[in-house]
């Protein structure tokens, strides 16, 4: 649970100033250096502000790293969440979302977010494999919204597949979040050997990523229970 402190709805500029000037170098430094081994002095000394002020703001190391995840995600959850329900609706009461459809919209939605103009693509792929893969942080440091659209992904791929029980369909989705951030993080492990590297077309073209992974998923989904 996140120990972010409420703050007051108005701030003074200056204030507003010095939270982003902490974020911006918590980002750097967490991409550099990830989360164990980013130091609070580290981050307030790039930022030029006292310590106090990331407790002020973030209540704690964590409570940081999670406003960093959500700025750099933004706050689309909701917009998720609404498209979700719009394919719901154009499907009909009595009838499913496809599921090549959801695979389509839950990737698409996804990789977008390494091509935003707004955050540097390289920063944003790394912080996602800090979060998933390096030790002392994990996934629960994206917003909340992010796991209520994954509840919601997990009910919408039940009632596109009747003949799954639930924990047949969560094992799906764990397997295709699971290679979501492996793409957008760029692990190649397949540059273990130089006839098969992908060099660097994970994240290069994710139309073309997008064309590749997502048969891979629906056959995967398509698959009879265990």
């Amino acid at each position: 649970m996140s120990t972010r402190r409420t703050r007051p709805v108005s701030q003074s500029p200056s204030v507003l100033d010095t939270r982003e000037r902490i974020l911006d170098a918590a980002a750097r430094l967490f991409t550099a250096h990830g989360f164990a081994g980013t130091s609070i002095r580290m981050i307030t000394g790039d930022a030029g502000v006292p310590v106090a002020l990331v407790n002020y703001h973030f209540g704690s190391k964590r409570g940081l790293m999670e406003a960093v995840m959500e700025r750099a995600l933004g706050r689309h959850g909701g917009t998720r969440l609404n498209y979700l329900e719009k394919l719901e609706r154009d499907a009909g009461e009595d009838k499913p979302v496809p599921v090549k459809t959801l695979v389509e919209t839950f990737l698409s939605s996804a990789l977008r977010l390494t091509r935003r103009d707004d955050l540097s693509g390289t920063v944003f792929k790394q912080l996602v494999a800090r979060a998933f893969y390096e030790p002392g942080a994990d996934a629960s440091f994206f917003p909340t919204e992010y796991a209520e659209t994954i509840e919601r992904y997990v009910q919408a791929f039940r009632r596109a597949l009747p003949h799954l029980n639930e924990t047949d369909v969560v094992w799906r989705v764990y397997f295709m979040v699971g290679l979501v951030a492996y793409v957008i993080a760029g692990k190649d492990t397949m540059r273990i050997t130089q006839q098969y590297g992908l060099d660097g077309q994970l994240t290069d073209d994710p139309a073309q990523v997008l064309d590749r992974l997502v048969p891979f998923l629906v056959a995967g989904f398509a698959a009879p229970p265990p």
